[in-house]
């Protein structure tokens, strides 16, 4: 294939505006696009995702291939003859530094311990590749990283050529094969003395760019291992927004980073400690409450608790069916007009409570539902309080 004939973003991945001509307009998805004579924003394809930017000014929110042609995604009306393509480069790099590690990875994973890379992912904060291995060690994946760190420090260069299937069938390619019903040339991306590949993304010139690479942790997934890391400016990045989160605790809890955790559990096991005092100290409430209820011997009840939950009002009615068998309670909670409800009503009562609840969840805002002597449901307007109450008082009333 001639270079004039390829994308801007393939013959220069570093070219960030190019001027050009629109081709063609059309909606996808409720969306204009534009297709262009040429372009330096990438389709999304082979893990890498689509490239972000401008054309004439306008957004470009996605940019797919469809059919051969590239379409660009606008967040506004498609413009038409000469325009201005311009690219996010910092985006761009980021895919660059990310891609490029991923091929690093899998090629020393490869030659070093015989791992298989099956899937890539490029992610918006941590990119990842699945490994045909059960597990790793955290042994394992420390020497796969030095392996890694060494390649960056080697500075191998990085390059891109395309190739016909006659050269390409004679070449140790490392690939999991080319896509069904493909023609034409071959794209190969090659580091130097570590790894040669079939690829449509765009890399950086040398592992020196990737900076550093961190392997972050690996879970299992398919029977292999997913394998998560972060190369170049988003190894920084989440570095220093761990520093930031660090020094952070360290002011709230008042000790060091080698005590962070220590302090961290520590509090915990008091906050645990903290709700059984409290569950306790409902409990107490809850029955002191029936049986205040009970002493006064009302056949109806009514009580809201803005501070409680249902936990706290299925308690009280448990213990007025015990204590006072021929009453019943209407008994709501929640601070504002979100909350919870429950009707009780001892055996010995004569509240219809399949007739009444759903009358009491609607004046609510709710929906509630129960068996045998309790009723209860979540609320959406506590301020239709007084509305339910007429109806449980109505349904109360002897006819």
């Amino acid at each position: 294939m001639e270079l004039e004939t390829l994308p801007a973003y393939e013959r220069d991945p570093r070219q960030v505006r190019l001027e050009t001509e629109v081709l063609e307009t059309g909606e996808q998805d409720g969306r204009p696009y534009v297709v262009l004579t040429d372009t330096v924003l990438y389709p999304e394809g082979g893990g890498q995702p689509a490239d972000r930017g401008t054309v004439a000014g306008v957004a470009v929110l996605d940019v797919q291939r469809v059919e051969g042609r590239i379409r660009h995604v606008l967040a506004g009306p498609a413009p038409s003859g000469p325009v201005r393509v311009e690219l996010d480069w910092a985006r761009r790099f980021d895919h660059m530094q990310q891609h490029t590690a991923q091929h690093l990875l899998t090629a020393v994973a490869d030659t070093r311990h015989g791992w298989h890379t099956t899937a890539f992912h490029l992610g918006e904060d941590v990119s990842d590749i699945e490994l045909d291995v059960p597990g790793l060690s955290s042994a394992q994946v420390a020497d796969l990283e030095e392996a890694v760190a060494a390649e960056v420090r080697a500075a191998r260069p990085v390059t891109a050529r395309r190739v016909d299937a006659e050269t390409y069938a004679t070449l140790p390619v490392r690939s999991r094969g080319l896509p069904a019903g493909h023609t034409g040339s071959i794209r190969l991306v090659e580091i130097d003395g570590i790894d040669l590949n079939t690829c449509g993304g765009t890399h950086c010139a040398s592992t020196a760019e990737l900076e550093a690479v961190k392997l972050l942790g690996t879970e299992p997934v398919r029977g292999g291992t997913r394998l998560f890391y972060v190369a170049g400016g988003r190894l920084r990045r989440t570095l220093g927004a761990h520093h930031a989160r660090a020094a952070a605790l360290r002011g709230v809890l008042g000790v060091g980073d080698s005590e962070l955790v220590g302090a961290v559990e520590a509090k915990l096991a008091q906050l645990k400690e903290a709700h059984r005092s409290v569950r306790a100290l409902e409990e107490e409430l809850a029955v002191a409450t029936a049986e205040r209820f009970a002493a006064a011997g009302h056949a109806l009840w009514d009580a809201h608790f803005p501070e409680r939950g249902l936990p706290f009002l299925q308690r009280i009615a448990r213990e007025l069916e015990r204590m006072a068998p021929a009453a019943a309670a209407f008994l709501t909670c929640g601070p504002g007009e979100e909350g919870a409800f429950v009707l009780a009503a001892g055996p010995e009562a004569t509240l219809d409570l399949p007739r009444v609840g759903p009358a009491v969840a609607e004046a609510l805002g709710g929906r509630g539902g129960g068996s045998g002597r309790l009723y209860q449901g979540k609320a959406s307007r506590l301020s239709g309080r007084a509305e339910a109450l007429a109806r449980v008082l109505s349904a109360s009333s002897p006819h």
